[in-house]
């Protein structure tokens, strides 16, 4: 696994989602120029939550991670997972934007901190890891792939695998 590096300030005019595919395909293309491979398969994603059309990215310190969660509060967050699968020697480039619509609790400021002393969630959109103790701050979450909220959606992955040939139960 590659963490590639790339600028993720969304573009001027950019909707989230389209924040979500860029990312992801430039993670992709990264990651093979960093494998120094001639074929092969390289997935990128990434993740940006959009509050009432705002993109909420990940927050770094302690301070922006309690602002997003104060901000997100009680209201509907729509995580858009891109995805990318980058054939290198072929040079195609498969991409989806998965959506997942999550309603925040009505937490308090006092929960807010707990959770933080809790759980590192510096490093991801919104500061809302799911998959741990950010469940909590959740009321209800909706897509058409479970996974896509932790990060990578693995039923579109297995969709995309399969159109280049690699069947993951083979």
């Amino acid at each position: 696994m590659v963490s590639p590096e790339c600028n993720e300030a969304p573009l001027i005019g950019e909707s989230c989602a389209e924040t979500a595919a860029r990312l992801a395909a430039a993670k992709a293309l990264a990651g093979a120029v960093r494998s120094g491979l001639a074929t092969g398969l390289v997935i990128g994603s990434d993740q940006v939550a959009d509050l009432e059309g705002a993109a909420i990215g990940k927050p770094v310190t302690r301070e922006n991670a309690i602002r997003q969660l104060q901000k997100m509060r009680g209201k509907r967050v729509v995580f858009h997972t891109g995805i990318a699968l980058l054939d290198i020697g072929s040079g195609r480039l498969q991409q989806a934007v998965v959506p997942t619509t999550v309603t925040m609790r009505e937490y308090s400021d006092q929960a807010i901190s707990h959770y933080l002393d809790r759980e590192n969630a510096l490093d991801c959109a919104g500061s809302a890891k799911s998959e741990g103790l950010g469940a909590a701050l959740i009321t209800s979450m909706t897509s058409d792939d479970p996974s896509a909220l932790v990060g990578l959606p693995l039923l579109t992955l297995i969709t995309m695998l399969a159109a280049e040939g690699v069947e993951v139960l083979a």
